[in-house]
């Protein structure tokens, strides 16, 4: 058989074999009709932003729980739910939502305002405008007619450790020189002492109102996954177990919903690539090994220069050495690179402290032993397979530019 046959038999095998009825139904950004386990916290959301609807200012209001706890599913479901009935009512109600963990959005003050801005339909240059012009840019938007800007910030905590708070303390205050318009703001974070670390009074302002979301439980990630499977898969497709196994995994991970339905999602895929119809609890293994390496290989990809150049440097130790290196083997070979680069060079004790990182990562093992009189050091192996170490150089080699 020709290669383009070839191609041709596994496209029509996922055309007319597939075991998905409606994959989109596990996807990150959808939202179901209906959100089990989450009712009381829908409520109230409703409640706190309710006041919208009469054209008042809602409070301020703070969310925060652990991934995976439906935080965001919740916010976007009341969301999507109070802008229909203000457009019932025709009445003006803006929801812009910015998700604070996205590069290139919120990574300065000056992007998060022209993010806004872009949300009210107005597009500026990325940058070269001063900030205090953005700000009365966009008043001068909101602020022709009587209406309320309901401003949703994901991951808000991104953005504070980013550029600070000082920025949502501007956005708060804003409303002192609205004439007509009013703002409020909808803060979602996953770091549950978030609050602890900002500026007091941007605390009191930005927490009038908080909501915590606890962690899903075993039995209900079960309920969960069984309702987000008989939308996404056809009839049959869902092996004994495999609801349990998902759910028990994600149940570890401090019941981590959208963990759960990740796993469910790659073990559909995985099986339909093995050309199987079902799905059995191997492929919830495979998944679950899959997504623990995709999330390594995410984490790796967001480092700073000088953790990649670290880890780039032992990696390069073991391809010329194959056996056991140390810390001061590494620390040389980090110099060297660096030098090659025309990049900074740490003391070595910052490498130190990065090499702890990578050990808590999980990226390798280094155990410390005693060299008597010559003091201690720290024994490095790499744990990891053929196949991860791969993909991790390539990545390094990307981002540092050594192509």
């Amino acid at each position: 058989m020709e290669r383009k046959e070839e191609l041709d038999a596994i496209f029509e095998s996922f055309i007319r074999k597939t075991i998905f009825k409606n994959k989109l139904s596990l996807q990150i950004n959808y939202t179901p009709e209906t959100i089990p386990h989450r009712e009381e916290q829908i409520k109230q959301v409703a409640r706190i932003l309710g006041p919208s609807l009469r054209l008042e200012k809602p409070s301020n209001l703070f969310i925060y729980g652990l991934t995976g706890t439906g935080k965001t599913l919740v916010v976007q479901y009341v969301r999507k739910e109070l802008l229909r009935k203000a457009a019932e009512q025709n009445n003006l109600l803006l929801m812009p939502y910015i998700n604070c963990k996205l590069r290139k959005v919120a990574d300065t003050e000056y992007r998060i305002l022209t993010e806004l801005i872009r949300k009210l339909g107005v597009n500026l240059p990325s940058t070269g405008l001063p900030t205090q012009h953005l700000y009365h840019r966009f008043t001068s938007l909101i602020d022709s007619r009587k209406q309320v800007l309901i401003i949703i910030l994901d991951e808000i905590d991104q953005a504070v450790a980013k550029i600070g708070d000082e920025f949502l303390y501007n956005l708060t205050r804003l409303n002192s020189e609205l004439n007509n318009a009013q703002i409020s703001l909808v803060g979602i974070s996953n770091n549950l002492k978030f609050l602890d670390s900002i500026d007091p009074r941007v605390k009191s302002s930005l927490s009038e109102e908080e909501i915590l979301f606890p962690p899903y439980n075993a039995i209900q990630l079960q309920d969960i996954l069984r309702r987000r499977a008989e939308e996404a898969f056809k009839p049959g497709v869902v092996g004994e177990g495999v609801i349990e196994k998902c759910a028990a995994y994600a149940a570890r991970e401090h019941g981590d919903a959208r963990r759960a339905i990740d796993l469910l999602r790659v073990s559909g895929e995985l099986a339909e690539r093995e050309g199987k119809q079902k799905i059995e609890l191997e492929h919830v293994d495979k998944a679950r090994e899959k997504i623990e390496s995709d999330k390594l290989l995410a984490s790796i990809e967001m480092q700073p220069k000088q953790f990649q150049l670290t880890l780039f440097a032992i990696f390069e130790l073991f391809k010329k050495r194959k056996e056991k290196i140390f810390t001061g083997d590494v620390y040389s070979a980090y110099k060297e690179i660096c030098r090659k680069l025309g990049v900074e060079v740490l003391t070595q004790r910052r490498v130190s402290d990065i090499i702890n990182e990578l050990d808590m990562l999980g990226l390798i093992n280094a155990k410390v032993i005693s060299k008597g009189r010559y003091g201690r050091t720290r024994e490095i192996n790499l744990d990891m397979n053929q196949e991860l170490m791969e993909k991790i150089n390539s990545i390094l080699v990307n981002s540092l530019n050594l192509l």
